[in-house]
């Protein structure tokens, strides 16, 4: 940072800089009395104006080229800037008022020429201006609400990818990163608010074999088509997961053992009848799905009903497969 000159060399007016807006026009004298002996810096693209490092409370106004916070130097990082800031406006305020040290980066995107304004002569401003306080108020409102505005856009978008995070990729179901944070709570509730929940632990009968005869890409296929016939069966207070493999489980909050049978024997016969090819080419595969059935009973956590639909799930297999157990 190199300084070029000072504020009475310049061609800027007064009235351009944004603190000092719709401010009468012998103020604004006054105001230029107290800038005149202010230094303009030359900053090159890419430098560090302003950081948690920066010496002495100052603030900047920009005059020519352009500014940015930054989470670093990178060119492209820069460029890419949420927050940019122009001829005209200023940075560092917060710093001014508080003295404290900077918690943003705030470099050069261009190369750019700077006004400082030290704490000492931007005090004598406020105390002597009631419209530079008013505007400095103004100033401090923007940030604080684009402040708040960035941080709601980061949160929903921090949950959209922690919501993706718990979807399984290739079955759009929910995945057991999914089942591990939400089946606790889910127990949990069932057990205090003393209602039945009911699991259906299923698989895709002989799905190796599937795999050697048709191919990797249809198993995927044939697996997408039991993922949407489970979901297209389900209420939607109910959940379905990739569990492993071609494993799904089905959970399905207040449901008795009598009305989760129904819905499993449902499922069962609607994957027996699903089309996996869309062409009419090729003869249709067989396939199947085995599944099996437990209903929380009291004590019990999710590991424990979730090990008893399994063990339901092999005595399904054990029958024959294709139907489902208890």
């Amino acid at each position: 940072m190199e300084q070029i000159k000072d504020f009475r060399h310049t061609n800027f007016k007064v009235s351009d800089i944004q603190l000092f807006k719709n401010i009468h026009k012998d103020e604004l004298l006054l105001i230029k009395q107290q800038l005149d002996a202010c230094p303009v810096v030359r900053v090159k693209s890419g430098e560090i104006v302003l950081d948690s490092h920066s010496s002495g409370a100052c603030l900047y106004v920009v005059l020519s080229g352009t500014l940015a916070l930054a989470s670093n130097t990178a060119r492209r990082q820069l460029e890419n800037a949420s927050t940019q800031y122009f001829a005209g406006e200023c940075v560092g305020e917060i710093s001014v008022l508080d003295e404290e040290a900077s918690t943003a980066t705030i470099a050069a995107m261009t190369d750019a020429e700077l006004l400082l304004i030290d704490a000492v002569v931007m005090w004598r401003l406020i105390d002597e201006s009631n419209g530079v306080a008013r505007n400095l108020l103004q100033l401090l409102s923007f940030r604080i609400r684009t402040t708040n505005a960035q941080l709601r856009n980061r949160q929903k978008v921090g949950e959209f990818y922690r919501q993706l995070s718990m979807v399984d990729g290739l079955t759009g179901l929910h995945n057991r990163s999914w089942l591990n944070t939400q089946l606790p709570g889910l127990i949990e509730n069932a057990h205090a608010t003393e209602t039945e929940l009911s699991v259906i632990m299923l698989d895709l009968d002989h799905f190796k074999k599937f795999n050697d005869q048709y191919g990797h890409v249809m198993g995927d296929e044939a697996l997408q088509a039991a993922a949407k016939v489970v979901s297209a069966g389900l209420r939607p207070s109910d959940f379905a997961a990739r569990y492993g493999g071609e494993e799904m489980i089905i959970i399905l909050p207040n449901t008795s053992k009598e009305s989760a049978l129904i819905v499993a024997e449902r499922l069962c016969d609607r994957i027996r009848h699903t089309q996996v090819f869309k062409d009419n080419i090729r003869a249709l595969p067989h396939i199947t799905a085995s599944l099996g059935l437990a209903t929380l009973s009291a004590g019990q956590d999710g590991l424990a009903v979730i090990a008893t639909a399994d063990a339901a799930l092999y005595r399904a297999k054990e029958r024959g497969r294709d139907q489902v157990a208890l």
